[in-house]
This record gives C-alpha cells, structure tokens and sequence, in this order.
C-alpha cells in the first residue's frame, strides 16, 4: 500500500504572475490581523485572499469569506492565474535561511499522503486541535474543494533516499518556483514526475511512523472531510481524492530541521514571584543579551528557562527534579518532563494566571519589548522541545500544551494546491 500519491497540482502561472513575492503567504495560523491586512493589499492575487480573508460584519450564509474565496479561486482558474500540472507529480521543496548568522538548508517534497482511520494510522499529531479552528478550515475545504496548505510531516531516512533522488536527477534542473520571503528565506521548488523513482521514495516511507510538525488542524479537518465524504457513498475504493490529504515531507535526522521555542508573555502578574527560590536556583544575568545562551546551555543538563521583569533578567534552574513527580500529575514521564509543563504547574497554576493573560512567540526581542514597554509585567523565555521528546509523547498518544513548538522554516501557502475531484 502506498503512503505517498503523485498530483497534478495548482501552482501559480508564470506567465501571469511576475512577481512571486507577491502572491505567495505564511501559513494562516501565523499571520496577525495586521499581517493578514497588508498581505490582501499586496496583491489581488496574493493567497491569502483565498485562504484567509477577512469576515466582514455582513456576512451572512450566502455571502460569507468562504463564498467569497470560492468566488475567487474560480476566477483565478478561469483567468488561468493558477494552472494545473499536466502530470501527476511530487514536487521537491528546498529552503535555504540563516539562523543566528549560520547557513542552513532544508529539504522536503510535497505529495499526497493517504489517510487511514485512527486505529490503523501511523501518523501521530503532537499538539491539541480547537474545534473553532478546525470549523472554520472545514468550511473553507467544503467550499473550494480542495487542500490549500499542506500538513507538515518528519519522517526517518537515515539512509537520505529522497535527498539522493533529488541530487542526482532534480536539482540541476531549473525550479518551477523561486522566491525569498520577508525573513530571507529562499524557497524553491521543482516538479519530480519519473514513477519509478516516486516509487523508490514510497518505499522509503512505507511502515514509517509520521510525526505532525504543523498543520494539526488541517490534518484533522482532512480526516473530518474523509468521513464526511464516505459517508455519502453506497462504497468507497479508497483511490478518491478525499482519501488523500497534500502533505509536505521532511526527514527527521536532518540537520536543517530546527524547532524554536515559544516564550510565554504574562500581561499581568496577579501575585508577586517571591517562592520561586523554593524551587528554582536564581541567577541574575546581567546583560539581558546573554539570557537566551545561558539558558540554552544550561538546558544541556537540567531544566532552566529566564524570566525577564523591568527590574532585569534571571535565569531560573530547577534545584530538585523530585517535584515534577510530586506537583505535575497528568501525562507520562516524558510529558511531566516538559520545560512548559514544569513552567505551567509550579509556577503559572501556583499564581493563578489565566490562560487569556498569556501570550507566545519565539521572538525573544518581542518579550523585552512588551515588558519595557510596560504592556506586559515579565516573560518566560524557554528553551526548544528537542525532537526527541516529540516523538515520545507523540508515539504515548499525548499532546503537548498549546504553542510548545514552532518549526523554522514554515512552508509556504501558494506553492502547491490539491484541487480535489
């Protein structure tokens, strides 16, 4: 049985669109209200007028975003602003960016992945799913017909069979797309159409366990959609196209796969931290520029995450790992071990800080902002889930607490869309 299916993707035309900056979007879930309005007047094509366009106060069931993003998208097609591959294909995905001055590249392609009732799945999300989000993507894939982003999966290829494939018989030939983002990635993808070699990829993913890195939701709706459909038909082949969701794959033991932490911003403190020495040991640091590499090296060998306040910066290093046992119940030794769990129990339930006072982002210059500016009262700087804890607790069956990671680079909406039958 295969895991990975070739399509006649939607791309963009090059002979329409000149200018790919343009047109082509982070994922949704990453894009601020702010980012989403500056993208829509970019460009009338720009993606986000189908993938995450703005509700509007009189909207209502027969005129609503979805209805308007259908409305486009046809045009789009009629227009022939996007066109459909001749050939079913795969479609290597490559991603060069700089992080922290040092060079990196990462590799993946984009395919259908077929999906499998949850008993018989080898795919295995990390993070909790919320059933507003995964609704309103829902609506969007009932009302176009098709998947617009794709789902993010690491697989294990120690032997870097698809890395090979694509040296050897792809990467001398010109890409179908190149474009930088605003952060100076460089995206660029290439069409891979010979059935033998997809063939030889196939195999190398077969029996694989496959972690979710993003797109939970999407991944979700995908199966909501699979079922919806099924339940229509008097019998099911399996060979529909709602039996397959555009997943975009990657190789776990790459060196070019890099996970940030998500920091934690607290707007308003309800009581002062001063138990914190109870378990933690307390440094001050006294250039706040150092706090994230004194927090990253000392997360080599213990639990330790940096708390910035206007009175400056400390470094927080838990003095006894008897207490994850003693004050965090829930989940497995893996999930007890997590430096947000630990965060969460022994000191954000201790205070009592409700989940709406908190904010994330990996951007650490963002936590010294908000609380130098005096819109927030401390944040929490962490270290990143390293993969391995991933797998563990995806393979237990568990979820991690919401925004716990953040994948680098994201992959692009615009590139790729599965227009399903």
């Amino acid at each position: 049985m295969s895991v990975i299916k070739p399509f006649k993707s939607l791309f963009y035309n090059i002979k329409k669109i000149k200018d790919f900056e343009k047109v082509i979007s982070p994922p949704y879930d990453v894009i601020s209200e702010e980012e989403q309005t500056r993208l829509l007047n970019l460009s009338p094509y720009n993606f986000t007028h189908i993938d995450y366009n703005k509700e509007k106060p009189s909207d209502d069931k027969a005129n609503n975003k979805y209805t308007r993003a259908k409305k486009t998208f046809t045009q789009w097609l009629e227009k022939g602003v996007m066109v459909q591959d001749e050939k079913p294909s795969i479609y290597f995905y490559k991603q060069d960016y700089k992080v922290v001055g040092q060079k990196y590249s990462r590799m993946g392609f984009i395919s259908l992945m077929e999906l499998a009732d949850e008993e018989e799945s080898k795919v295995y999300p990390h993070e909790n799913t919320h059933s507003k989000a995964v609704d309103d993507r829902l609506r969007l894939t009932k009302a176009l017909s098709a998947n617009l982003s794709s789902i993010f999966v690491c697989y294990s290829d120690k032997h870097k069979k698809a890395e090979k494939i694509f040296t050897k018989h792809v990467l001398s030939t010109t890409p179908l797309i190149s474009v930088e983002d605003d952060l100076g990635v460089k995206h660029q993808l290439w069409r891979l159409d010979d059935e033998s070699l997809i063939q030889e990829i196939d195999q190398s993913v077969q029996g694989q366990q496959l972690f979710i890195a993003d797109g939970h939701h999407r991944y979700k709706v995908a199966q909501e959609y699979r079922r919806q459909k099924a339940q229509r038909k008097s019998a099911v082949t399996g060979n529909e196209s709602f039996n397959y969701v555009m997943t975009y794959f990657t190789n776990i033991d790459s060196k070019g796969l890099q996970i940030f932490p998500m920091h934690r911003i607290v707007k308003q403190l309800p009581q002062e931290l001063d138990f914190l020495e109870e378990y933690f040991r307390i440094d001050k640091v006294k250039n706040k520029d150092d706090l994230s590499i004194l927090i990253a090296k000392a997360g080599r060998n213990e639990h330790a995450f940096g708390l910035y306040t206007l009175q400056g910066a400390l470094l927080l290093r838990l003095k006894n790992r008897m207490v994850i046992d003693k004050y965090i119940k829930e989940g497995s030794k893996e999930y007890r071990k997590l430096d947000a769990m630990i965060l969460k129990s022994l000191i954000f339930d201790r205070v009592g800080i409700p989940s709406d006072d908190i904010e994330y982002t990996n951007d650490i210059n963002e936590v010294i902002h908000k609380v130098d500016s005096h819109e927030s009262d401390c944040g929490f700087i962490m270290n990143p889930v390293k993969i391995s804890q991933l797998k563990s607790i995806a393979l237990n069956g568990e979820t991690m607490p919401p925004k716990t990671t953040y994948f680098y680079p994201k992959v692009l909406s615009g590139l790729t869309v599965h227009k399903m039958d």
